[in-house]
């Protein structure tokens, strides 16, 4: 069967997720040999090249295992799954389509400002350097379910902040200027809103959080976004697998 890929994401993270979709819905067991080089690239009307760098991401998640001579076949971590893996980087948006949330973002401050010691060092900034800090509610049906605020190196958005619509994708205005995040390095906590927040923005009732602090880093490994995220507690949760 054709199965053509026509998707945003890179090429090769694409057919990765595929192949292991693939190993889901034919139900491939542990230890189940992995179809042939030659059946995937036909299957998925892809090169060979960009399937062996997809298979060796698979590889490197411990879904699937080599026997040289012999192929390519399931491992036993295939057979573990997890709803909402922290381990996946995808944007705030997705995450919370993943949900099934459809989020309005509230804007509600923009600024440029000297950065703190952490950010700086999150960054990776230079002395002088700036950044856009970028603050938000995200609302599904007009309840705050996530408070965000990021900051991005001045350097990389040379616009005049007023002149950006903040309201939207901050991944897709990223690759608009060619940085968009590619990895990230992250931490979780249990928190509640630090009052000042609670205060200013009416967030009485948010409850407790899950604080995602976050660095995002392009394709080269430069860092782009430094991200802090409060996930309302109640409406978000994360898995994980110990291996």
């Amino acid at each position: 069967m054709d199965e053509p890929l026509r998707d945003t994401r890179t090429l090769v993270i694409q057919l990765r997720d595929r192949i292991a979709d693939l190993i889901r819905d034919e139900g491939l067991q542990p230890g189940d040999k992995l179809p042939t080089e030659a059946q995937l690239t036909a299957r998925f009307k892809i090169s060979r090249p960009a399937l062996r760098e997809a298979l060796k991401l698979l590889e490197q998640d411990d879904i699937i295992y080599v026997e040289h001579g012999r192929g390519r076949f399931i491992s036993a971590m295939s057979a573990v799954q997890v709803d909402r893996p922290i381990t996946v980087f995808e944007s705030v948006t997705d995450m919370a389509r993943q949900y099934g949330y459809k989020t309005q973002n509230k804007v509600l401050s923009i600024s440029e400002e000297k950065p703190d010691d952490t950010i700086s060092r999150q960054l990776r900034l230079e002395p002088g350097e700036r950044v856009i800090r970028i603050e938000r509610l995200r609302l599904e049906s007009d309840l705050p379910i996530m408070y965000c605020l990021d900051y991005v190196p001045r350097s990389i958005i040379s616009a005049r902040l007023y002149d950006i619509d903040w309201s939207g994708s901050l991944l897709s205005l990223l690759e608009q200027h060619k940085q968009r995040p590619r990895m990230s390095a992250a931490s979780v906590t249990a928190v509640m809103l630090p009052d000042d927040v609670v205060q200013r923005n009416d967030l009485r009732d948010f409850g407790p959080a899950l604080l995602i602090t976050e660095t995002c880093f392009n394709a080269a490994g430069v860092p782009v976004v430094y991200a802090i995220d409060y996930h309302r507690g109640s409406h978000f949760t994360f898995s994980l697998v110990r291996k």
